[in-house]
């Protein structure tokens, strides 16, 4: 079976109706056609800078597009500081902290035209409000990066359940400076900034851990300082956001059964342990800065092969089940399978009858065999 690992940009010509290259039955690839519903900065949000369904994502707006919602939305809260974002680009790429409107005019001057057009990825921005309380270890900010693996998403026209892996040896990026959220300090991304690309220029970056713990660690410090039944709440939250962003572009995505997608998630977790979905990377980086990182991606892609290609010979064709042995997913969990989730349904309407309820979580719903859970 062929392994075809593309760059984002190469999914574009190799999906072109225009190419003429046609995936064979026994070729896979890296990427959904249009994988940017979920990974782009500027998509996913309604006409008010909110997030469809997703409350766990930053109020975000688009710029120049939507200036004046911003500014409306800036005017009641002036102390709040915002974080912009280029949409197209990655690594913390043209990021900067603002505070003040006077430092956004150059948007400004660009919102007033009435006939709005989608500018290119280099002009358009996001901005989102920043997580000012962020959980601090040492006294220095981190982000999560947890990989996802999505074997099939959910198109409108078809049945084909949602299914995806979570991975067990994602790992924590702190920065190099202690955090301070005075406004002198807006300016310095070692502060607030967690990308490796970043931190690893600074003069405090240790070059042997590579400012990363892995997330078993993170979770034994957690249980160790917050308590076991806090810490797992945050994990679990983590995983429900993760699902819930996946269903959220589910019907939008173009599925095709030669596709798979690794999806790197970023969360910050705030001070009150509520973690926030700040970005969904369609191509995280697999490049190595430490040795125990070099094991870790190396670990994350034979996991991933072993469960995107079927290990027996005479099924090396994209028309097989996808449904790897258990013995076969390496540090990968099931994470949802939209198939048992509703057979289980099913099964529990049955037991329960009419006008049951499930007794056990204060929203009615319950732990599912085909979740995390």
């Amino acid at each position: 079976m062929d392994w075809i690992w593309a760059g984002v940009q190469s999914i574009r010509n190799v999906f072109s109706i225009d190419s003429g290259y046609r995936l064979t039955d026994d070729q896979v690839i890296n990427h959904f056609p249009n994988h940017v519903e979920l990974t782009r900065k500027d998509l996913m949000k309604d006409e008010n800078g909110r997030f469809i369904h997703l409350d766990f994502i930053p109020l975000t707006f688009m710029l120049p597009a939507d200036y004046n919602l911003f500014v409306e939305e800036f005017r009641k809260n002036p102390n709040t500081t915002w974080i912009m974002k280029p949409c197209g680009k990655a690594r913390g790429i043209g990021i900067f902290l603002v505070n003040k409107l006077s430092q956004l005019k150059k948007w400004s001057r660009d919102s007033k035209t009435n006939n709005f057009t989608p500018p290119t990825s280099k002009d358009t921005y996001v901005i989102s409000k920043y997580i000012d309380n962020p959980l601090l270890i040492g006294g220095k900010k981190f982000d999560l990066r947890l990989y996802v693996l999505v074997t099939s998403f959910r198109p409108l026209k078809c049945y084909i359940p949602l299914k995806c892996y979570m991975y067990r040896l994602g790992f924590a990026r702190f920065c190099t400076v202690k955090y301070n959220a005075s406004v002198n300090e807006l300016d310095n991304m070692f502060v607030h900034l967690t990308n490796v690309s970043i931190q690893k220029q600074g003069e405090d970056y240790n070059a042997v851990h590579g400012g990363k713990w892995t997330v078993q660690n993170m979770r034994l410090f957690l249980e160790g300082t917050r308590g076991k039944e806090v810490t797992d709440k945050l994990f679990d939250e983590i995983n429900w956001q993760t699902v819930h962003s996946l269903k959220a572009v589910s019907g939008n995505i173009s599925n095709d059964r030669h596709c798979f997608e690794c999806y790197g998630y970023d969360y910050i977790v705030d001070d009150n342990l509520k973690p926030w979905l700040i970005e969904v990377n369609a191509s995280p980086s697999l490049t190595s800065t430490t040795s125990s990182d070099r094991i870790m991606k190396y670990r994350l892609m034979n996991d991933l092969i072993n469960i995107v290609i079927p290990l027996v010979r005479c099924l090396s064709d994209v028309r097989w089940n996808k449904i790897p042995q258990k013995e076969h997913l390496g540090y990968f969990d099931l994470l949802f399978d939209e198939e048992l989730a509703q057979q289980d349904a099913l099964n529990m309407d049955k037991k329960l009858g009419p006008g049951g309820m499930v007794r056990g979580r204060k929203d009615g719903s319950r732990p599912s065999p085909a979740t995390w859970k």
